[in-house]
């Protein structure tokens, strides 16, 4: 992504001359944004002065989804639109992602980001990347390609399997993943190894021993168990629960709390 730079620098500075956001432009929520051939999604926070910088989230979306669907979805714009986060979900080809290596969806997705930039004021110190499923496992390829700008990997039920390395890192990498997932099987370790779903990043990132942090819970009917590595050269943190293949409730929500330095909350 640092080839990107001076682009994403020029278009903030157009997107500050034309007040932020372009304004006879009206993508927003169903009605996508245009990239090339293809498009994207976005949903601004409640309550947005159109001037502030946003954080924000880019979320890639499950498999036979669009990105129409997590800018309408309590559990992703849900959250981020309460904690002046910009989210935007771009649409996969045939509603799914390509996320082996050297994948085209790759560049597509730095596209977008410097689209966004393009329209709206943006903290390049926050972006965000999230997915869920198939699109956690597109997040995986996108950070493991392009990942130095991005503050942190947000990713649910979805990873890549037999990596060896990646070229690039986000700084955290924060993965939640339920044990009794049998639609992106939980990747289970030698010996019954659960913590074995992020493996990749503790290498990359040539992390020791985790830190059990124990359980907590966001809402009532679900618990985790949070394991933690502060590494020499980014951290990892794995929210492990005992339920099936789904985004928990408040779960993208606390993160982002926590990446913002707020007090965490649910919604």
């Amino acid at each position: 992504m640092k080839h990107l730079i001076a682009l994403l620098l020029f278009f903030a500075a157009q997107a500050s001359a034309q007040g932020s956001v372009l304004g006879e432009d009206t993508c927003h929520l169903d009605v996508p944004c245009v990239v090339g051939d293809r498009s994207y999604h976005v949903k601004e926070p409640d309550g947005w002065d159109g001037v502030t910088p946003l954080p924000v989230m880019m979320h890639f979306h499950g498999w036979a989804r669009t990105g129409a669907l997590p800018v309408q979805h309590d559990r992703i714009s849900g959250h981020t639109r309460r904690r002046d986060v910009l989210l935007i979900a771009p649409n996969g080809r045939n509603r799914t992602w390509n996320f082996r290596a050297g994948s085209p969806d790759v560049d597509f997705a730095d596209d977008v980001l410097a689209d966004v930039i393009a329209r709206y004021p943006v903290d390049e110190e926050r972006i965000f990347v999230s997915g869920y499923s198939f699109g956690s496992a597109m997040a995986w390829r996108y950070v493991c390609e392009s990942g130095d700008d991005i503050r942190a990997l947000l990713a649910v039920s979805g990873t890549l399997r037999r990596q060896i390395g990646c070229a690039e890192a986000p700084q955290v990498v924060r993965h939640v993943h339920g044990l009794d997932d049998t639609v992106m099987d939980f990747p289970m370790g030698p010996g019954g190894d659960v913590l074995h779903p992020v493996r990749l990043w503790r290498e990359q990132f040539e992390c020791g021993e985790a830190r059990d942090d124990g359980p907590y819970q966001i809402v009532s009917w679900l618990s985790f168990n949070r394991y933690v590595w502060d590494c020499p050269s980014g951290q990892v943190i794995f929210d492990l629960h005992p339920g099936g293949h789904f985004i928990p409730h408040g779960w993208l929500g606390r993160m982002l709390d926590e990446e913002l330095g707020r007090e965490p909350t649910y919604p």
